[in-house]
This record gives structure tokens, sequence and C-alpha cells, in this order.
């Protein structure tokens, strides 16, 4: 057999071995409009050539005097020049590609990638007094909550643990917070893998409440499975050619588990602007997947655009629509978003929510952006006032002797005014105490162990300090004869019912204001109340007997 068969024996079974080993475990997309598929091929031409660079030059060298070892010392300079192009081209492609795409030649392009609308605050949210429709629970929190769901499940807690990783959905109208459980290690797979993984975590963000779902079906495909149980392994030998974006784990009005895979296609150049093009359902359960256009994503799903893209695509109309240049000299009406974002419900879908500071302002923002996370939609609203770190300082220093830590805050509108909501955490992550800081002026801080709480004591600084939104925007005056009375407990707090002759209810916290447990049946009343989520029941502010 002649050198030249043998160097392309070697070849073929280099590239086979070596290509197959690292394709299998990499998983680069096969497609050339990803930088990691040209950098895949480079390696597969370095491998094929590489028995092309034993010349009859190349040397074997012993690497001590005992002649134990040796080194292959290849003679690069009798290389033909078709093999170090061929080695070269794909970096080439490469520095081009990415250069081609840069903002600096295509900024125009990258600002024209959304459409942002502008609304008004007043009436896409409307005023509230009960929030339910916010996931005020970080991540951190949701962790240590969801762990207490596991605790008390011993043959669950030592073969499994929560992914830590959290997808913030809609599920039956409420925000909640799911978690896949994952093998615990390699051997906890080992020992569980045709038994799969029985179950998820479901957090309520809102209420600070946790439950483990079992499953009727348990789950086979997963991050923390290894060779085909692996989860990315599966998507990737059944879309060879999809470039992967962000992966969620959701349930649908069932309760069921997917993984939503948004897939990535470049729209400016061969490299640059990755946007979602089309998303996966995949079921971890049996394997199974169906692919949708973007544009025909099924309602139930929550998470399509993940929340680090949506700012990026907005940042990137907000620096470059008047240039590149004057993004980095002159920063004429360049905005972007602050650095983090939090979650709001509307409707049947999950909204990002992060504040937009002009890049010369300090410590302020112009305004408020919501991005649907499964449509990619985007509103701004022009509310002008502090952003959302300086909230967070704010109202630690309410409370700085504690040393809570503030969660990312979201926007509400109470009484007519825009207001940052969050939640108060201690060092060990547990939610304490809610907060209200006023957007307009951050110096007007509220803290109270329940909602309830800490909108009574907003709304009475908000009167304090002569701040009202308009007229009933601290509610209704009305007077009326108590017809009946009645006190319950709603979530360890005695709640005041009163009913009205016409069949009206009004409902006080107790144990924000004693005052009402003294109203009896026949009182004649003056109350300022407010409307709650329930028709026909009403929150009382202020309360005066009447003669």
């Amino acid at each position: 057999m002649n050198k030249t068969a043998k160097k392309l024996i070697l070849s073929a079974v280099l590239l086979l071995l070596g290509g197959g080993i690292s394709y299998y475990v990499t998983l680069p997309p096969l497609n050339p409009r990803s930088t990691e598929f040209w950098t895949f091929l480079t390696w597969l031409l370095l491998l094929a050539l590489l028995p092309f660079a034993l010349t009859d030059k190349s040397k074997v060298i012993k690497n001590n005097s005992k002649g134990k070892g040796f080194y292959v010392n290849l003679d690069f300079k009798s290389l033909n020049l078709w093999i170090v192009c061929a080695i070269v081209l794909p970096l080439i492609i490469i520095f081009v590609g990415n250069l081609s795409s840069a903002t600096i030649f295509r900024a125009k392009d990258y600002a024209s990638l959304i459409e942002v609308e502008e609304a008004v605050f007043e009436e896409d949210m409307p005023q509230t007094n009960d929030v339910t429709n916010i996931a005020l629970m970080d991540t951190n929190s949701a962790i240590i909550i969801g762990n207490r769901a596991l605790g008390s499940l011993s043959e669950v807690v030592s073969q499994y643990q929560s992914s830590g990783i959290y997808s913030q959905i809609n599920f039956e109208g409420s925000p909640k917070k799911v978690s896949s459980l994952e093998y615990a290690d390699f051997f906890k797979w080992l020992g569980n893998r045709g038994s799969g993984i029985p179950g998820y975590i479901m957090v309520d963000p809102v209420y600070n409440t946790s439950e483990y779902i079992k499953l009727e079906k348990p789950i086979h495909y997963t991050d923390s499975g290894y060779f085909s149980d692996d989860l990315m392994r599966k998507l990737r030998f059944s879309y060879p050619t999809k470039i992967f974006g962000t992966l969620s784990f959701e349930i649908d009005e069932n309760g069921d588990p997917y993984y939503i895979v948004s897939c990535l296609t470049p729209r400016i150049g061969l490299f640059g602007a990755l946007d979602v093009s089309e998303v996966i359902i995949f079921d971890p359960c049996d394997g199974s997947s169906e692919i949708y256009d973007v544009a025909e994503t099924p309602s139930w799903i929550d998470i399509v655009y993940h929340g680090s893209l949506a700012t990026q695509k907005y940042n990137w109309q907000g620096m470059l629509s008047g240039g590149y240049l004057n993004s980095v000299i002159g920063n004429v009406g360049c905005k972007m978003t602050t650095d983090d974002f939090g979650y709001i419900v509307r409707g049947d879908d999950v909204w990002y929510f992060t504040g937009v500071t002009s890049v010369a302002a300090d410590e302020s923002n112009i305004g408020f952006i919501l991005s649907n996370a499964r449509t990619g939609e985007y509103k701004f609203y022009p509310v002008v006032g502090a952003e959302e770190y300086s909230a967070m300082t704010a109202a630690e220093g309410e409370v700085q002797e504690k040393g809570y830590v503030a969660s990312f805050p979201s926007l509400i509108n109470v009484a007519g005014e825009a207001t940052y909501i969050m939640v108060l955490k201690d060092s060990g992550g547990l939610v304490k105490l809610y907060a209200l800081v006023n957007v307009e002026q951050y110096s007007i801080v509220a803290t109270g162990e329940t909602q309830s709480e800490v909108m009574a004591s907003y709304k009475k600084l908000l009167r304090e300090n002569g701040i009202s939104g308009g007229a009933s925007a601290f509610g209704e005056e009305v007077s009326f004869t108590v017809s009946e009375v009645r006190i319950v407990e709603l979530s360890g707090e005695p709640i005041i019912y009163l009913l009205t002759e016409d069949g009206t209810v009004y409902k006080g916290n107790i144990a924000i204001d004693e005052g009402p447990i003294r109203i009896r049946e026949g009182d004649s009343i003056k109350v300022i109340a407010t409307e709650s989520s329930t028709e026909d029941i009403f929150n009382i502010e202020e309360w005066e007997l009447l003669d």
C-alpha cells in the first residue's frame, strides 16, 4: 500500500472518530449561518488533513535519553498551498461574516428590527389595590420556596433535585414559576433512568407558596440525563440544522410538561441579529415534538423571546437609530434599558417589564417598556422618574436596620400614580415585606407585611403629600346604613364586611385599622371606597360614623 493510500485511510479514521465524537459532545448546528458550524468545519478539516502534514521530512523524536515517549515533528513548510487554504477558508468566512454583520456598518438595519408603540400608562394599566398578576418573587427566592415542597418527600429528594431554573409562566390566569426536577448525579440517573423523573415544582410568586406536581407519565429527556437521555442531544439529532436559542420549561392547560425551544435565524448579514423564527414544542416524556413558525405559536405558550433578547433588540433601536457614530460619540437621542427585567401577566400572556433611561441621564428613567414574551410586541410608556435600582435602594433604606434586600421591582398604578412594587427579602432569601415606591418622587416609600397593609400606608402617604391622580383616585365617597356586619379571617388577617340595604358589600382590614370593629348593624357611616377585584365588593380606604 502506497503512502498516499495510508494517509487517506488515516484521514478517514480521524475524521470519523474525531469528528463523530466531537459532534456528539459539542452538538453544533449544521447550518452555514452559524459560527459554530464553521468552527466545527475547521476542526474537521484539521483532522482530515492532519495525515498529509506528515511528510517525508517529518521526524519522530524521542523526548528523553532512555527512548521513552516521542512526539511528531511536523514539517508544515512542505504543506501544499491548497491544504492551508482549505483550513483557513472557514476562518475567513467567520471573520467576513461577522464583519458584514457588525453594527458599525449596519446600524440602521439593527435599529429597524422592531416597532415600538407608544402607549398611555393610565389606559393600559388600571388602578389596582391587590396585585395578583405580577411575579414579585425572584428566582433565588423561588428556589428556596420550591425546595420546601421537596423537603418532606424523602423518596423524591433522595434521588432528584430542583434544576434551579424557574420559568415564569401564566397558568390559569395567574403568574407561576415552574421548574423540572433533575437527576441528582450520574449514578442517580443510572439507577432511575428506566422510571424517569416523576414530577416538577410549581411556585406561586404572589402568595409565596409551592407544591410538588407528580406526573402520570414521567420525564425521560432532561439536561441531567446522559447519552441518549440528554435533552439537547435529543433535540439536535431531531433538528440538526436549527440554531437553538433559549429553552423554557412550561406546562400546558392540563399541567403537562413541555420544553419550548426558540429557533434563531440571523436577520442581518450572515451571522448578525439572531432572532426567533420558529418554535419547537418538545414533550420530554416521550420525546415527540412539533415545530411552528413563530407567528403561529400556540397561545398557551408563554416564553418564546427571552428577556435578554427582548431588551437587546430594544437597545439596538434605542442606541443605533441615529447611526453608529452617534451611539459612540454624540449620544443624541440614545436610550437603553436598565440591566434587568421583571414580569407582568396581562390577559393570556407574560410581558417583560424594564425601565428605559437616557444614556446621559443619571439614576432616572425617561419611561418604561413592556415586551410580550410570546409575540415580541413592544409598548413604551413615557413615565419619567427614578430608575429601578434607585427605588430598590430607597425601599431598603426604609428598613435598613433589618438588612433586607429588595427584589427587582415591577410597575403598577396606585391611585393614578406610577408606582414600583417589590418585595424585601432577608439574608436567607425569604420574603419578609412588600414595598411601594413612587416613581416620580422616590422618597415616598411604604412597606408592609401584606399587600393590603402596604397599599393603605402608601395611599396615606400620597394624601399627606398632596399627590392625587385625579378625581376618585383615592376612591368615591359613599354614605349608607349598615344592614349586616361580618368578620372573617382571610390569609391570617381579620377582614370586616359591611353589607348595605341594596346588597353592596364594603370590606376593611382590621389588622391595619381596628376602628371599623365598632361598627354595628343599623349604623349610618360614610366611607371612601375603591373597587376590588370582585364585582359589588369595595375596599374601605377611610370611614366615619354619622350622627
